[in-house]
């Protein structure tokens, strides 16, 4: 599952460039070259590859309907019949008759390159579902369903607190007891939000305890150590050592940084700051709320949509349903999925993406606005990726193993960075009356910002080192005690205490789709830094620049699966993945970057947006934006996004919300 994040403590880190900026005159959308013709080859092939698509489609699409459904907390929605959908689509990966026929046609030896390579994709995907071990396929189904019951224990907690005057419960999902957190000026208000997050844990302990030993135990029936390494193995290529070499090298390089960080901290705004249901408002302070007229709510969809226009990024025909607003029962973090994977068929005939994303904004709050707006950004990155893959098979454009959760991560990261750019704040943040965000509330989040850049790192790191202590316990240790006293361990040991984010309050570690996943956001921050670097070194700029649009979907969108994520960086960037370029710009002084990004912002706002706001925007897709069951606006029928968008603002209103 391809999910937001939502890892940072403080006001979001601003990644700020001068180079970023340089004013050019906007350059024409470069032309994207999409092969139309047939599978060449042997025709007999062709058809057997087509008929897996076919087949694979079809499972695919009714869990992933039943996913939405379930997720989305829709009228019908049943997690049995998400159970019973998901068991057919293991069944249908994890069939040995089908592995083997892969192998088979592989033989023979009149086949074309371009078959070659597809075939070689859907091999991969088999065998990393497929055991030898027949009792793996019933251990998948029983997880199948504990993890169901999890979801449902999840979605049923009473989330929220309690005014300490009046008594009441006011309920509220982990995104606003986070966003609570971060802009209530009341310190016992922050606290109460803290603790509602801190439930989640003893609340979710011992169903998922019970997971826990069941994955590992499917992993080793499946010749893995454990559970961790079987999904390393699996969506990366390489060992679960092999990464954790990576982590530690980013682990040891920011160690120092981040203690650096928390003692500046604490002298500037006291000891109490780095309790953990102060640290993201110190961080913040009021910087957030000033900031918050800059990205109203409404515009959030528009400004996404001339961003990635202005990049030259074409969805090639897809629709996209978006659900944005937070509401009870609706599942806690944002995410993007495809019901329909994009791709060619065999005979040449191309199959745009229907994407499902969505997002947990609460209009009139302070801090929706850009919330919003980033998770478009990183959602909408998933979609451009997987809206452009042209391979003859949709295995080769499914978000799931053998697709390198890094690979995925790094494209809707790298977009969604743009939203703390000077080059991109001084053209697109602009607040209800048209006016920019100043330069000054620029500098002081620089300065509010920067020095602490490395909680944000050790933030990301955590989640992973944590999974990893976890599938490494004895199975007789596995209990609702110790991976409660483990999250606190590991919160303590890379965070530096107890964390404003709880381990066990993030999502991804519970359902199987996104469990064993958030190295992958390492790894991608890792590639977006040295991506970024790239682009600005050979480029100039970043923002507003259509040939980053042509880039990207040339060396990364269009080969999916079927290349290695660090063979793709290394296309990209001529260098190996590394986290240099991550490290060096932690290590910038703060001085250094407000001098620079002053240069930065000034240029920008003399050559505003390539595309101004109102004008005409071009991403050749169809876009519902929906609530639940209900479909508030269609460009289809409103005739187009700005229309769309109007009678959407037009529903918030009337909402109320």
């Amino acid at each position: 599952m391809l999910r937001s994040r939502a890892h940072s403590v403080g006001f979001p880190g601003l990644r700020l460039h001068i180079s970023a900026l340089r004013a050019r005159p906007p350059t024409p959308r470069p032309s994207i070259v999409m092969a139309a013709t047939a599978l060449p080859g042997n025709p007999d092939v062709s058809t057997f590859i087509q008929g897996i698509n076919d087949k694979y489609l079809e499972v695919h699409r009714a869990y992933e309907d039943n996913f939405w459904a379930t997720k989305m907390a829709l009228s019908g929605a049943s997690t049995s019949a998400l159970s019973s959908t998901k068991n057919a689509l293991d069944e249908f990966l994890s069939s040995q008759d089908r592995l083997q026929a892969v192998r088979d046609a592989e033989a023979r030896p009149d086949l074309s390159p371009e078959q070659r390579r597809v075939l070689a994709v859907l091999r991969r995907t088999f065998a990393t579902y497929v055991s030898e071990e027949e009792s793996v396929a019933t251990l998948r189904a029983r997880l199948n369903d504990l993890e169901a019951e999890l979801a449902g224990v999840r979605n049923r907690m009473r989330l929220g607190t309690t005014d300490p005057a009046t008594g009441e419960f006011r309920p509220a999902s982990s995104v606003q007891l986070r966003n609570a957190m971060k802009m209530s000026g009341e310190e016992s208000a922050r606290r109460a939000a803290y603790d509602a997050l801190r439930s989640i844990g003893p609340a979710i302990a011992g169903p998922f305890a019970a997971i826990v030993r069941l994955r590992n135990e499917l992993a080793r029936r499946a010749g893995f150590p454990n559970y961790y390494d079987m999904k390393v193995q699996a969506a990366e290529g390489f060992t679960q050592a092999r990464l954790f070499q990576m982590l530690d090298g980013l682990e040891s390089a920011t160690r120092q940084l981040a203690t650096d960080a928390r003692a500046r901290l604490a002298a500037a705004k006291g000891k109490d700051s780095l309790k953990p249901w102060n640290i993201s408002n110190a961080l913040a302070g009021d910087i957030e709320t000033r900031m918050d007229p800059y990205f109203p709510f409404e515009n959030a969809v528009d400004v996404w949509a001339r961003t990635f226009a202005a990049l030259g990024i074409d969805y090639r025909g897809s629709i996209m349903r978006l659900d944005l607003c937070d509401r009870p029962g609706k599942y806690s973090n944002g995410f993007c999925h495809w019901p329909v994977p994009a791709y060619r068929k065999v005979d040449g005939a191309w199959v745009p993406a229907q994407t499902n994303f969505t997002s947990l904004a609460t209009p009139g709050s302070v801090g929706s606005g850009k919330t919003a707006l980033v998770t478009l950004l990183h959602e909408g990155g998933h979609a451009a990726h997987f809206a452009n893959v042209d391979q003859a098979s949709p295995l080769c454009s499914q978000e799931r193993a053998p697709t390198s959760v890094a690979y995925a991560e790094n494209q809707s990261m790298l977009l969604d960075s743009l939203a703390g750019d000077a080059a991109w704040l001084a053209r697109y943040a602009r607040d209800a009356a048209g006016q920019p965000v100043p330069w000054s509330l620029v500098r002081e989040a620089i300065e509010a910002g920067h020095p602490y850049a490395a909680f944000t790192v050790r933030s990301m790191l955590a989640v992973p080192y944590f999974e990893k202590a976890l599938y490494d316990l004895p199975d007789d240790q596995i209990t609702p005690e110790r991976i409660l006293g483990l999250a606190d361990e590991v919160e303590a040991g890379v965070e530096g205490g107890p964390a404003p984010r709880p381990l066990l309050s993030v999502p991804h570690i519970l359902s199987d789709e996104s469990s064993a996943y958030y190295h992958g956001y390492v790894l991608a921050e890792m590639g977006v830094h040295q991506a970024r670097a790239h682009f600005l070194k050979t480029l100039g700029r970043i923002v507003d620049e259509p040939e980053v649009g042509a880039a990207l979907t040339r060396v990364y969108w269009q080969p999916g699966n079927s290349v290695p994520f660090l063979d793709l960086v290394e296309r990209l960037t001529e260098a190996p993945l590394t986290a240099d370029a991550w490290v060096k710009e932690l290590q910038v002084p703060v001085e250094v970057k407000v001098a620079e990004e002053e240069v930065a912002y000034r240029e920008a706002l003399e050559a505003g947006p390539r595309i101004p706001p109102g004008s005409p925007v071009d991403l050749n897709m169809r876009i519902l934006l929906v609530h639940g069951d209900e479909t508030v606006a269609d460009t289809e029928v409103e005739g187009s996004l700005p229309a769309a968008c109007a009678k959407y603002t037009a529903w918030l209103a009337n909402k109320g919300t």
